[in-house]
C-alpha cells in the first residue's frame, strides 16, 4: 500500500472505531499501539482485508503517512497526551497536524495550540460524542483550532460525521480550546438529563410502584413526543425494559447504586463558577454522582434518619402528566445552562461560537442528540444573542405551561421525602431568573455591614456604604 491517508495512535473501543470509520469512508490508515499485540490483534480480526496497516514503532508509523500528515490521538486525557506530543514533534515536519480526539480539559488544549502553532505544526482539540457505536457509524465532532488547521481535516471530517437533513454533524468551533470547550459542556448538560431521568425511574418506582417494563412503556411514550424524544430517553427505555437472564427480573435493580465519571462535569461546573454562570441543573447531577458513591456510608445512615413517615402523593399519569412536565422542564433547563455557559466562554475567549450550528451538529451522532435540538437551532438562528434559551418563545411557552406540574413533582417528592436534585434545582432556577427581585439586597446589605464592601441603590447611582454598627 502506498503511504497512508491517515493516521491514528490508541486502539481502544473509540479509537479502532473510528479509524474504521476513516477508512469505510476512502481514508487509507496506519495505526500505533502502545502495545504492540494490540495492535496486531486488531489487523488480524476487526482490520482483516482493509486499507489499514500497522506500525510497530513511532518513527515507523510517522514514516508510513502522506504528506502533511494527519494524525488521530486517542489517549487519556492529560499527561498522556503531552508526553505523546513530545515523543512525536522530533519525527514530524512543517504542515504536519495532531488532532486530540480525546477528552482533554480546553485550558491544555489552548496551550497545545500555541506550543505546536509555534513550531508550524497544526493542532486541533477534536470533541468527539456518540460512544463506540457512534465513532463507527457517525459520530458529532466538535474541532476547534486555528482555521487552517481545521481546513486541513475537513474532508476527512465531514465524511465520517453523522449526517442529518440539513448536513454533517461537524463544524469549525473556534479557536485554541473551543472545540474541546463546546464538547466539556456538551458532557455537562448529558450530565443533567442522565440524572433527570434516574429521578423519573426512582419517583416512578417508589411512589407509583411501576416494575421496570410499566416504566419503559412511560419511556417510550416520552420518546414518542417532540419535547423528549432523545438518544438519552431510547436507552433508558431498553435499560428499564432488560430482564436479568438469571432471575427474569429487571436487571436494572441488581446494579450497584453508585455512579462514576471521567471529569468531564466537574470540568463543567468549575468552568461555570469561574465564569459566573449558573448552572444549578448540571450541578445537582455532578453532586448527586458524587453522593452516591458514598454508598457505605448511606446504607449505614438510612436507619438513623427519625424523620416523620413520608407522606404519599400522586403522581398522576406517568406518561402525559406532571412527571412529563417536570422531565421536560428539567431537560430544557440542563440545555438552557449549557448554552449559557457557551455563551459566556465564548465571550471571555473571543470563540465567536455560532450557537445555531452548535444545536445543529448536535442532532446526529452525540449523546444528548435529541428532537429539541430542532427547537435549539431555530431559536439561536432567529436570535443569535439569546440571553436565555428559556425566553425564545416556543421554550416560554413550555415554561408557562408545564410550570404547574414541576412544582407538583417536586412539593410532592419533599412530603414523600425522595430526593429529586435535578427537580429541584430546576425549580429554583426557574422562579430565580424568572424574578425581577431577589433577596440578595440584604446579603449586600450584610457583606456592607461586616465587610465594609458597598453596595448599590435602586434610587440612585454609585456605591454606597452605611455604619451599620454605630
Amino acid at each position: 500500500m502506498s503511504k497512508a491517508h491517515f493516521g491514528l495512535i490508541g486502539l481502544g473501543v473509540m479509537g479502532e472505531n473510528l479509524v474504521l470509520n476513516a477508512e469505510r469512508n476512502g481514508y487509507s490508515s496506519v495505526v500505533y499501539n502502545r502495545t504492540y499485540a494490540k495492535t496486531q490483534e486488531f489487523l488480524a480480526d476487526r482490520g482483516a482485508g482493509k486499507q489499514i496497516i500497522g506500525a510497530e514503532t513511532l518513527p515507523e508509523f510517522v514514516a508510513a503517512l502522506e504528506r502533511p500528515r494527519r494524525i488521530l490521538m486517542m489517549v487519556k486525557a492529560g499527561q498522556p497526551v503531552d508526553d505523546m506530543i513530545a515523543t512525536l514533534a522530533p519525527l514530524l515536519e512543517e504542515g504536519d497536524l495532531l488532532i486530540d480526539g480525546g477528552n482533554s480539559l480546553y485550558t491544555d488544549t489552548e496551550r497545545r495550540v500555541k506550543e505546536l502553532e509555534s513550531k508550524s505544526f497544526g493542532f486541533i482539540g477534536m470533541g468527539v460524542s456518540g460512544g463506540a457505536k457512534g465513532a463507527l457509524e457517525g459520530p458529532s465532532m466538535m474541532p476547534g483550532g486555528t482555521k487552517s488547521a481545521y481546513d486541513a481535516i475537513e474532508g476527512l471530517v465531514r465524511k465520517m460525521a453523522a449526517q442529518v437533513e440539513d448536513g454533517p454533524c461537524v463544524t469549525y468551533i473556534g479557536p485554541g480550546g473551543a472545540g474541546h470547550f463546546v464538547k466539556t459542556v456538551h458532557n455537562g448538560i448529558e450530565y443533567g438529563i442522565e440524572q433527570i431521568l434516574a429521578e423519573a425511574y426512582d419517583l416512578m418506582k417508589r411512589v407509583a410502584g411501576l416494575d421496570g417494563t410499566a416504566m419503559a412503556d412511560v419511556l417510550a411514550a416520552w420518546n414518542s413526543s417532540e419535547e423528549l424524544s432523545s438518544f438519552l430517553v431510547e436507552i433508558t427505555e431498553v435499560c428499564l425494559r432488560t430482564k436479568d437472564p438469571t432471575s427474569g427480573t429487571d436487571l436494572v435493580e441488581f446494579i450497584v447504586d453508585a455512579a462514576g465519571q471521567k471529569g468531564t462535569g466537574l470540568w463543567t461546573v468549575e468552568s461555570a463558577l469561574n465564569m459566573g454562570v449558573p448552572v444549578p441543573t448540571i450541578y445537582a447531577a455532578l453532586n448527586a454522582r458524587v453522593l452516591s458513591s458514598l454508598r457505605r456510608e448511606r446504607l449505614a445512615a438510612e436507619p438513623l434518619l427519625r424523620a416523620a413517615s413520608p407522606a404519599p402523593f400522586d403522581l398522576g399519569a406517568p406518561a402525559t402528566g406532571p412527571l412529563m412536565d417536570a422531565t421536560v422542564l428539567a431537560c430544557i433547563a440542563s440545555y438552557a445552562q449549557g448554552m449559557a455557559l457557551l455563551q459566556e466562554a465564548s465571550r471571555l475567549h473571543d470563540y465567536q461560537l455560532d450557537m445555531a450550528a452548535i444545536g445543529q451538529i448536535w442532532k446526529g451522532g452525540c449523546i444528548i442528540r435529541a428532537r429539541l435540538l430542532q427547537r435549539i437551532q431555530n431559536a439561536y438562528t432567529a436570535q443569535p444573542d439569546l440571553p436565555n434559551l428559556m425566553v425564545d418563545p416556543w421554550f416560554l411557552e413550555q415554561v408557562n405551561r408545564r410550570l404547574p406540574g414541576l412544582r407538583q413533582v417536586v412539593a410532592g417528592a419533599a412530603t414523600a421525602g425522595i430526593p429529586v436534585p435535578c427537580y429541584s434545582s430546576t425549580l429554583d432556577y426557574i422562579g430565580s431568573y424568572f424574578t425581577g427581585r431577589l433577596p440578595q439586597n440584604l446579603v449586600q446589605a450584610m457583606r456592607d455591614c461586616f465587610g465594609s464592601h458597598t453596595y448599590e441603590r435602586t434610587d440612585a447611582p454609585g456605591n454606597f456604604h452605611t455604619e451599620w454598627l454605630a
